[in-house]
């Protein structure tokens, strides 16, 4: 079965998908949709990740990102059993263990619920701003992957080793609730997929189109083989915005949108290329719209998946 999760709005506010109501919308607006979801049995509620915006991109991307770790342990005090994933932390932008102590904490604030996405970044001002490297961003990304397993486990004193990064006899409480907390690589470039393959517990695609997915997911597989990984690994997709029911407005031709039952049949064919999680997405015209638009899409089309 496929599970389904979200994109919190609100949080981030790009053109390419915030709705008109988020410009006004606030923190009372995020704890009822977190509900939602809680009570609508989603897997998780993401939340993005950019430290400042340059001016040349405000246009397009705005300048609301809200910070993933404040926002999710805002959220965690709200729900009781959804997964709280950044999607994506860009963990390049700081050190392992102060991104570490963030999310242990978060994870032990909200029971062992964090599921910890990172990604490359991809905004050279930001990377700048705070003295990261941008250029070089592939391969800090991969070593901190590797210190934030060690940062992120069981022990206290946690002990790693790397080209960029060391250290030992640095002991950081409280530990996270997880035995183990997943790491999420978002990112569909050859450099994304080969790093999930080896290094990840999930994949998160950035926009993969259906016809796409396959070719993909069958590399994602063939490189974890050949690099000796036996793990099982989270395949996800964000699949195309929808809106259950006969809407009555413009919902733009991209969205899938009609009775549930047809809803649920295109929705399976992710299920068949190999996809364990979906990233859905609604058209609404306000707070209320959505919220009924998620309750409809969990009664009426999740049980179909």
């Amino acid at each position: 079965m496929v599970v389904y999760g979200m994109q919190l709005p609100v949080q981030s506010q790009s053109t390419i998908y915030a709705e008109p109501w988020e410009a006004a919308a606030g923190p009372a607006d995020l704890v009822e949709i977190a509900r939602t979801a809680d009570r609508a049995g989603f897997d998780y509620l993401a939340c993005c990740d950019h430290v400042a915006i340059p001016r040349r991109l405000a246009g397009p991307m705005s300048t609301v990102w809200y910070d993933p770790v404040a926002t999710l342990s805002f959220l965690a005090a709200a729900t009781a059993r959804v997964r709280l994933l950044s999607h994506v932390a860009v963990v390049g932008l700081r050190h392992p263990l102060v991104t570490a102590k963030a999310y242990a904490t978060l994870d032990h604030l909200s029971g062992g619920r964090l599921v910890l996405g990172v990604g490359a970044g991809h905004v050279r001002e930001e990377f700048e701003a705070v003295g990261a490297d941008f250029d070089g961003r592939g391969g800090v990304l991969d070593e901190t992957i590797d210190a934030l397993k060690a940062a992120l486990g069981s022990e206290e004193y946690p002990e790693f080793a790397g080209e960029r990064f060391s250290f030992k006899e640095l002991g950081q409480r409280p530990r996270p609730a997880q035995e183990r907390v997943p790491v999420w690589v978002g990112g569909s470039s050859p450099a994304a997929v080969r790093r999930a393959a080896v290094k990840g517990d999930g994949w998160l695609p950035q926009g993969d189109p259906r016809d796409r997915l396959p070719a993909q997911i069958a590399r994602l597989h063939r490189l974890r083989e050949e690099a000796g990984v036996t793990d099982p690994i989270t395949v996800g997709a964000i699949v195309e915005p929808l809106y259950v029911g006969k809407a009555g407005w413009d919902v733009g031709r991209r969205t899938l949108t009609g009775e549930p039952e047809a809803l649920a049949t295109s929705l399976r064919a992710y299920g068949e290329m190999g996809v364990h999680q979906i990233q859905v997405r609604f058209r609404s015209r306000s707070r209320t719209e959505l919220t009924d638009q998620m309750a409809a899409f969990a009664a009426e089309v999740a049980p179909h998946l």
